[in-house]
């Protein structure tokens, strides 16, 4: 599970290619911990690895929304108020696009 957290960092930049959802979310879970346990030290800290944070974790969003078989365009519809972020929390928690096709 922590072999994930090193490649999130060394692909922050990266926009293409796919991450499967388990390591989407236990990275998700990791910098949720990471930040919590920060935030208790120090808010100035936790607000640091917060902005940090951003880019590696928006890429890695796109990496996930191709890995579901959609055009990485996808990332936007969470500008559309309310109904966009729980869209794009379909698509982040839906299978891989490998699973849909085994299945059929």
């Amino acid at each position: 599970m922590l072999d994930r957290y090193p490649q999130f960092w060394s692909d922050a930049f990266k926009l293409s290619g796919r991450i499967s959802r388990i390591d989407y979310w236990t990275i998700v879970v990791m910098n949720v911990v990471i930040a919590w346990a920060l935030s208790l030290m120090s808010s100035a800290v936790a607000w640091v690895f917060g902005v940090a944070v951003i880019l590696p974790f928006f890429t890695m969003q796109i990496r996930r929304i191709r890995d579901t078989g959609r055009a990485w365009l996808w990332i936007f519809i969470s500008l559309v108020p309310l109904i966009g972020q729980l869209w794009l929390l379909w698509i982040l928690i839906g299978p891989s696009a490998d699973q849909l096709r085994n299945r059929r």
